[in-house]
């Protein structure tokens, strides 16, 4: 079996809430291991924007030219299981304990300007464009409503007011343009809008996962369709990066694709694997993703968001890639 193939059936096989939580649960528990040196004559890890890709090398925040994501990388000494920059701001999903997690933000030289507690392992984080705006998910467990005993809790801060909403699930939803409540309704994955106030996320409820579109400060959202999950705005606004499970059934894997918002056209990407992540797009044209070796090491990939082109190896050993811009 090739390793693209293999990491296909790793992916699809870890896709039950419960196993990937527990699965996560034993990776973050486990000691993070010493930063490696950064390489000689590179800068310090800085979210100032510029043509440089950050990603989580061994669970430290790291940095990689552009140009050559592949090559040298400068690795700084601060953990974090998830991380996500804009606009020289930074959010840092990092251990406070052995069982317990914090959301930090990060000014651009990495400084830690404010911190939250949150329930849950980290799973998702995201920073708007203007840098604003911050949010994150995480797996949490006791909901009586899941039957797997695993749920996701979805928060965001205004760094500039100190605003926080702690979970979504207080929103009032709209579902196929009627008003909704359910105690099963669940959320994770948000990508912010240009103006740092509407966003859209995942939300699933009653078996089936929607595209919502939400609105802070009105504290809405509304569905607007079926099968897509971790979606992930464009530069220019027009497309969502999302991952869509195989016939409709998360248990098949799921196939990273891209949803044209005015024309409602689905575009499959030619990346074949099972992508359980939330893609960053690198620029209008070209988003990277997580894929897991078959020993659970990760590789950064990067494919054109046209369906055209090959997936290519972007950044070996290293998760949540994120654009410096």
């Amino acid at each position: 079996m090739s390793t693209r193939a293999k990491l296909g059936v790793v992916a699809a096989s870890a896709v039950l809430l419960a196993g990937g939580a527990v699965g996560y649960a034993a990776i973050a528990a486990e000691p993070p291991p010493t930063p490696p040196p950064a390489a000689a004559g590179d800068r310090a890890v800085t979210l100032t924007p510029g043509p440089r890709l950050l990603a989580v090398t061994d669970r430290y925040v790291s940095s990689v030219a552009t140009a050559d994501p592949a090559g040298p990388r400068t690795v700084s000494g601060l953990e974090c299981l998830r991380v996500y920059a804009a606009a020289g701001t930074g959010v840092c999903l990092k251990p406070d304990t052995a069982w317990s997690y914090q959301v930090v933000v990060l000014d651009a030289a990495l400084n830690q300007k404010r911190t939250l507690s949150v329930p849950g392992l980290p799973n998702r984080a995201r920073v708007s464009a203007s840098g604003r705006m911050v949010s994150w998910t995480t797996f949490v467990g006791g909901d009586s409503y899941t039957a797997s005993g695993f749920s996701t809790r979805t928060g965001i801060l205004d760094t500039v007011t100190g605003a926080t909403v702690p979970s979504l699930e207080g929103f009032a939803v709209t579902r196929d343009g009627r008003a909704y409540r359910s105690p099963d309704v669940n959320y994770w994955g948000v990508t912010f809008t240009a103006d740092d106030n509407r966003f859209y996320a995942t939300m699933s409820t009653g078996g089936k996962r929607y595209l919502v579109r939400g609105d802070l400060a009105a504290r809405t959202v509304a569905t607007l369709r079926e099968n897509v999950e971790c979606p992930s705005l464009s530069p220019d606004g027009t497309r969502i990066a999302f991952k869509q499970a195989i016939d409709a059934d998360p248990r098949k894997g799921w196939r990273l694709s891209v949803l044209d918002l005015a024309s409602g056209r689905i575009t499959a990407t030619a990346e074949t694997a099972s992508v359980d992540d939330q893609a960053a797009w690198l620029d209008d044209a070209t988003l990277a993703y997580t894929l897991r070796q078959s020993d659970g090491r990760p590789d950064v990939f990067g494919v054109p968001a046209d369906g055209s082109g090959t997936p290519k190896l972007l950044i070996p050993n290293a998760e949540s890639p994120s654009p410096l811009t």
